[in-house]
Parts: structure tokens; sequence; C-alpha cells
């Protein structure tokens, strides 16, 4: 029998999972993916997942394996912040799940182990692109400003890191990259000790962002924005962050990045405005691969074909 950590390779997932395994050591194989790859219980065979542990996934998109691997047996702990519909109720299944649009995974093991490891929780929270959130742990950590910068930028990159259509667009696999920061209690102290590969990321991150502020909307209202990106590798790995970009620049307006695909369709990254974090993920789940949170959302998949019925539902919620 085995131990798997089961977590989303973004920001949030990786900050979560470090805080939680530095209070509660264990070894377990990681499983993990590109932030889009959510459906990840489908690779976990119930027969040998004796513990698992759910990290920043879904529980809407894994019902089924969920359910399949609880009735065999298995004890697991589900830590997660996106729409889940209903709990399965079951002795070996704790679920630590909120939705509120102001709070992450990280944030949510922060409270679980009681600010144990806070500071990855601030990482987290800035990645997720919940600046006052962050701020607000950050406050209690009495942390100066350079290193609540510090820790921002750190929370930007990772996150960034995890977009991508596939292992191979990204800087660092996220296994690999929560791996690098596993031995550390503080993250300004890992950045020191592996300024490569901060760099990497911070590199990385500032060409790919040079590319997409050049580019103008596709289409606008007095109260939203369609900005369509190229197919191509930089764009793939930028989406999500750009999208948080033109949040932060314009809170009062909501805002949908569009990443065109080799078949013709298009993967969506849709944030609503900082001033009213609401359905974006409303949004999203009308269209088949759609998922996500009030504050931020996405489609996995949008065919061409309903190019039209995506901006009609997009104006149509943020009007």
């Amino acid at each position: 029998m085995k131990s798997f950590d089961v977590f989303n390779g973004d920001a949030d997932g990786i900050c979560a999972l470090l805080q939680l395994r530095q209070a509660m050591p264990r070894e377990a194989e990681l499983v993990t993916g590109v932030k889009r790859d959510i459906q990840l219980l489908e690779v976990l065979d119930p027969t040998i997942a004796e513990r698992v542990t759910v990290i920043d996934v879904s529980l809407e998109k894994n019902r089924e394996p969920l359910e399949a691997l609880l009735a065999a047996g298995s004890h697991i702990f589900y830590c997660d912040h996106h729409f889940a519909g209903e709990i399965p109720k079951h002795p070996n299944l704790e679920a630590l799940i909120n939705t509120a649009p102001d709070v992450c995974t990280s944030l949510l093991v922060n409270g679980h182990l009681h600010g144990a490891f806070a500071h990855w929780a601030v990482v987290g929270a800035f990645g997720d692109n919940l600046d006052d959130s962050a701020k607000a742990v950050a406050k209690t950590l009495d942390l100066d400003a350079e290193t609540v910068e510090l820790y921002k930028r750190l929370g930007t990159y990772v996150n960034y890191n995890g977009y991508g259509a596939a292992l191979g667009d990204l800087h660092f696999h996220p296994a690999e990259l929560y791996q690098l920061m596993r031995g550390y209690a503080e993250p300004r102290v890992f950045v020191s000790d592996a300024i490569s590969s901060f760099e990497k990321l911070e590199q990385g991150y500032e060409g790919d962002m040079a590319s997409a502020t050049s580019l103008s909307p596709e289409w606008e209202s007095g109260s939203a924005a369609l900005f369509m990106l190229p197919d191509a590798p930089w764009a793939r790995r930028v989406s999500g962050v750009y999208g948080n970009a033109l949040a932060n620049a314009t809170p009062a307006r909501a805002h949908a990045v569009l990443t065109q695909k080799a078949n013709g369709g298009f993967l969506v990254s849709v944030r609503a405005p900082l001033s009213d974090k609401r359905d974006a993920d409303t949004l999203c789940r009308q269209f088949e691969t759609g998922g996500g949170r009030a504050a931020a959302a996405g489609i996995n998949e949008l065919p061409a074909d309903q190019l039209t019925a995506f901006i009609d539902a997009f104006s149509a919620i943020y009007s």
C-alpha cells in the first residue's frame, strides 16, 4: 500500500502542500501536472492507495475516482477552494473546502496548521492573486516591505510556471519545483540558496509578459475586455498571470484571455473584477470543460464554434 500527494501544479497547490508536509512529514508519491491538468485522481489505483492527500484540485472534476478510492478503503484528506458540488459523506474522508472569493488552498492549510508555516501561505496567496489576503497574513509575521515584495514576486513566478498545454511548455516540472522548495521553512531562504532557479523563473516571466502587454483587446465594453493570445509556448505560459495583471490594472473590469490552440479551439482564463469577485466559475461551467472559482476560472477546451456564445455569456454576466 502506498501514500500519494496529489496537487495542482500552480503556486497555491505547491505552497499548500509545502506547509502540510513541513508540519506532517510523509513519504508519498507526487501526482501533479500543468495547472489545467486537474483530473488527477484518475491516475491512482484504488487497490494500492492507502493514504491520499488532495490539494487545490476540484472535487467536482474528480468525483468518480474519489468515490472509487473511498469505496476501496483509502483514507483521504481533501483541501480545496474551487466549486465542489455535494461533498461525499464518508468516515475515511476529511474535507476542508471553502469557496469564498478571498480564500485559497494555501490559506486554508495555514488555518488548519494554525499558522505554523505561514510564510508559504503568503507566497501561495500572492500567486493566486489574493494580494489583500496575502498582506493580511504577512502582517501577522511582521515582515518588512522588501520581504513582502519578494514573496509576491516568487508567488507570481511559481504560478506562472504552472501554465502550459503540456509539461514541455514549463520551465520546471511542478513536482521538481516542489522538491526544490521542500526543505525551506521560509521562502526568502529558498530564494537566497536557489537564486539561479528564481532568476530562471523571473526572466521567463518578464520575457513572456513583455510579449503579452503589446496586445490590444479583441473585444471590449465598459465593464469587460477579451484578449486573444496566439498558439505559442510563451502565450500558453503567460495566459493566467496575464489575466491577473489585467485584473490588477483595471480592478473594476472583468477580463477573459483566450489562447489559441492547434486544433482551432481556445484555452480560456477568466478573471472577475477585483472590486466584485463573482461568477467567473458560473460563466465557465456553462461550457463542457469549464470550472474554477468565483474570482477566477477557465475553460480547457472552448471549440471555435462556441466563441460567439462565450462572448455573449461573458458580456451578459459582466454587463
